[in-house]
C-alpha cells in the first residue's frame, strides 16, 4: 500500500510564536438555555433547580464488561446503604442483584453523609426491554426502563465535554450565570439543561441506541466540590435508559466524586489519577478501551491496552476513547495541551492495531485523515500540578528527560521560550498520512487509525478553530451548537456521522457519513 510521507512543516505558521497567544479562552459563544429551551420547560426546570441541585442520588448506569452486563453507582443518604438493584423483563417479579458501598468523602458534600452504591447486572439479551429500581437505604427507587438494542449491529451515541458548569459568566437575563456551590450554581442548571435537550433530541432521532460514549469534562469545577454539577449531569431523563462509558476529562480528574458516580468496569488500575484510571469492555463487534490520559504514564496506558485485548483478542474493532485530543484543531487546545501525549500514544495506538480513537477537551468537530507514526524516535512530553495542587500548570509542557519547561503562550522578548516551543511543535510533528482513502465516505482495510473530535454536547463552552487547518485534518466544523456523532459499528463496518442541534431544535448533519470498511474479522 502506497503511504505518503509527512515532511510538512504546516504547523510552523501556527506554531512559530511571533508574540503571544492566547491560550485556554473560550469564545462569547455558548448555549443560552433560556433561549434554545421552550419556555414552559425550561420554566419548569428553573422551577424545580433547588430540588434537583439537591439531589445527589441520582442512578448512573454503565456498559458492563461485555454486552450481557450492566453497571449501576448511586449515592444514598448515610451510612445505611442497602446496595441493591431489582432489574428483570417482569415489572411485577424483578430480581435483586446485590452489590457493594463504600462511604463517600464529605468534603465533597457539604459534611453531609452518603454512601456510594455498585451493582453489576447479568443475562442481558439483545434486544430486550427491561424494568429495573434501586434500593436507596432501604427505600425503593420508581420503577424505570430500558431496552437493549441488537449486539450484532450496535448503534452508540459519541458526545463531547458536556461539561456543565462551564458556561460561568455569560450573560444569561439581566445577570450573568455564577458558578459558586448548590442552587447559586447557575451555569450548572443551564447547562445542565443543555446536556438533558441534546440527549433528548438525540434518542429521539435514533430509537435504537444501545449506550453513549462521553469523550470526558462530564462536571466543570476541577478540584473541587461540585455534586450539584454531577446532580445536573446525571438528571437527563435520557440516561434513564441508556447507559454512559465516561471518559476521566481533566475537569474530572482531581477528586474522588468521578470514581464515587460511576462503576466503570474492568477497571486495570492503571492511569490513576484521584478519580480513577484506566478501563476497558466489549459490546457487540467492539472492544472500547478508554484510557485516563491526565495520567501521562504512557507505558502504563500501553499495560491497559495489552490487558483489554488479551482478554477479548478476537474484537473486530479496537476503540480508543481519551480526552485530550492528540489529533485535533481547536485553537486553545490542538497546538499545545491537546498534543502532550501524541509522540508517545501515536506509536503504542499503532502497535496494537487500534482503529478509532475518539476525543473531547477541544470544544470543535473533527475528523482526522487516516493516520500512523512515522517510525522515528520523538520526546516525551506532560503537564504537572501547578503549586496549589488542585489543577494542572496549563502554561508549560515539561520535556520528561530533563524536567525542562516549555511555555505554551511565551512572552514576546522571550525569545529562548519561543524556541522551546518551537522545538516542542517539530518535535510532534510525529505521524503519517495515509493516502490510501477512496473518497469522502470513507475507507477499505486500512493500515492508520481515524481520529475524532467532538464538540461540547451541551454547549456550555466552545473554543474557535485553529487559523489554519492542520494537514491531518479531514473535515472539521464550529458553528457554535452543540454536538452529537452516531456510530453504527457491524461486523465488517464502523460507521459515523455528526449532527448539531440548532436554537429550533431540529438535529442538522454536519459532515458527510464516514465509513470504514473491513473485509476480514479477526
Amino acid at each position: 500500500m502506497k503511504k505518503q510521507r509527512i515532511i510538512a512543516c504546516a504547523l510552523a505558521g501556527i506554531l512559530a510564536i511571533g508574540g503571544q497567544q492566547a491560550l485556554w479562552a473560550a469564545t462569547v459563544h455558548y448555549n443560552d438555555s433560556s433561549v434554545t429551551g421552550k419556555a414552559e420547560e425550561w420554566n419548569a426546570y428553573v422551577a424545580d433547580w433547588n430540588n434537583l441541585s439537591a439531589d445527589y442520588t441520582k442512578v448512573s448506569m454503565t456498559p458492563g464488561s461485555t454486552q450481557n452486563e450492566l453497571n449501576f453507582a448511586w449515592y444514598s443518604e448515610g451510612t445505611n446503604a442497602t446496595p441493591v438493584v431489582y432489574f428483570g423483563t417482569d415489572p411485577d417479579n424483578l430480581p435483586g442483584f446485590e452489590g457493594t458501598a463504600g462511604a463517600v468523602d464529605t468534603n465533597l458534600t457539604g459534611g453531609a453523609v452518603y454512601s456510594y452504591n455498585y451493582v453489576t447486572v447479568t443475562g442481558l439479551q439483545p434486544n430486550t426491554k427491561y424494568y429495573y429500581y434501586v434500593k436507596k437505604s432501604g427505600v425503593n427507587s420508581d420503577i424505570a426502563t430500558m431496552k437493549t438494542g441488537s449486539f450484532d449491529e450496535v448503534q452508540i451515541l459519541y458526545v463531547g465535554d458536556p461539561q456543565v458548569g462551564a458556561s460561568k459568566g455569560q450573560p444569561q437575563g439581566e445577570g450573568k450565570l455564577a458558578a459558586d456551590d448548590g442552587a447559586a450554581n447557575t451555569a450548572a442548571r443551564n447547562d445542565g439543561f443543555a446536556w438533558d435537550r441534546t440527549l433528548d433530541i438525540a434518542l429521539q432521532e435514533n430509537p435504537d441506541l444501545s449506550f453513549v460514549i462521553s469523550a470526558g469534562d462530564q462536571v466543570n469545577k476541577t478540584g473541587k466540590a461540585k455534586e450539584e454539577e454531577y446532580a445536573a449531569y446525571l438528571s437527563a431523563d435520557a440516561l434513564k435508559s441508556l447507559p454512559v462509558a465516561t471518559t476521566i476529562g481533566n475537569h474530572d480528574s482531581l477528586n474522588l466524586d468521578y470514581s464515587y458516580h460511576f462503576n466503570n468496569p474492568n477497571n486495570t488500575g492503571l492511569g490513576m489519577t484521584e478519580a480513577g484510571g484506566d478501563y476497558y469492555y466489549s459490546y457487540g463487534n467492539g472492544l472500547f478501551i478508554v484510557l485516563n490520559t491526565n495520567n501521562y504514564n504512557v507505558a502504563e496506558h500501553e499495560q491497559s491496552i495489552s490487558q483489554a485485548v488479551a482478554a477479548f483478542p478476537n474484537a473486530n474493532w479496537r476503540v480508543v476513547t481519551i480526552h485530550q485530543d492528540i489529533y485535533g484543531t481547536g485553537l486553545d487546545h490542538s497546538d499545545t495541551d491537546g498534543m502532550i501525549l501524541r509522540t508517545q500514544l501515536t506509536p503504542v495506538f499503532d502497535r496494537y492495531d487500534i482503529d478509532v480513537v475518539l476525543q473531547g477537551h477541544d470544544h470543535t468537530y473533527s475528523r482526522s485523515k487516516l493516520l500512523y507514526g512515522d517510525g522515528q524516535s520523538h520526546g516525551s512530553y506532560e503537564f504537572r500540578l501547578d503549586e496549589t495542587g488542585i489543577d494542572y500548570d496549563w502554561d508549560h509542557a515539561i520535556n520528561t528527560a530533563n524536567s525542562e519547561m516549555i511555555p505554551l503562550s511565551p512572552a514576546e522578548d522571550d525569545a529562548e521560550g519561543a524556541q522551546l516551543l518551537t522545538q516542542f511543535s517539530e518535535d510532534n510533528l510525529c505521524y503519517t498520512l495515509e493516502d490510501s482513502i477512496a473518497g469522502p465516505g470513507g475507507v477499505t482495510d486500512p493500515e492508520g487509525i481515524l481520529y475524532m473530535s467532538a464538540n461540547s454536547a451541551s454547549g456550555s463552552k466552545y473554543y474557535e478553530l485553529i487559523s489554519s487547518q492542520q494537514d491531518y485534518i479531514a473535515a472539521r466544523s464550529q458553528n457554535w451548537l452543540p454536538c452529537y456523532s452516531v456510530i453504527t459499528m457491524s461486523a465488517n463496518d464502523f460507521e459515523i456521522t455528526t449532527y448539531q442541534v440548532t436554537e429550533a431544535g431540529a438535529a442538522e448533519v454536519i459532515d458527510s457519513t464516514f465509513t470504514i470498511h473491513k473485509t476480514t474479522v479477526r
